[in-house]
């Protein structure tokens, strides 16, 4: 074994840095740690946390190419965030006005789940604790 200990963040590329800043701090409710602006590569950095736990780093930069998210492709599937009651974080989020997909049960678990997208279409999923 290598020793991973845990997921210590993920990384995200956004295509308009306001708009997915406000989404993931207004709408989802993350908190900043740390956000940087640097200029040698025209980029920011804005480092993203839920509670006391380091979870995501969202970066802008010129021109990013799109990426496919339907129909799926290779690479990164989508974000999952566990909540506790999942109607009442989708009501939220409907609040914020963003749509999601109908609750559904995961087949092996018998967890409830549902699925929205972020302001670039990077499916984001609520998973029922």
């Amino acid at each position: 074994m290598i020793g991973l200990k845990s997921v210590h963040h993920i990384a995200i590329i956004c295509s308009d840095y306001t708009k997915s800043k406000h989404f993931y701090t207004e709408v989802l409710g993350l908190e900043i740690v740390r956000e940087v602006y640097r200029e040698a590569r025209e980029s920011y950095k804005l480092d993203l946390a839920i509670g006391n736990q380091y979870i995501i780093e969202l970066f802008s930069f010129p021109a990013p190419p799109k990426r496919p998210s339907r129909p799926e492709a290779q690479g990164l599937r989508h974000l999952a965030f566990e909540v506790d009651d999942i109607e009442k974080s989708i009501e939220k989020l409907k609040e914020k006005g963003v749509e999601t997909e109908e609750i559904r049960i995961d087949e092996f678990t018998g967890k409830r789940f549902t699925f929205f997208s972020d302001p670039d279409e990077l499916p984001i999923e609520l998973y029922e604790k």
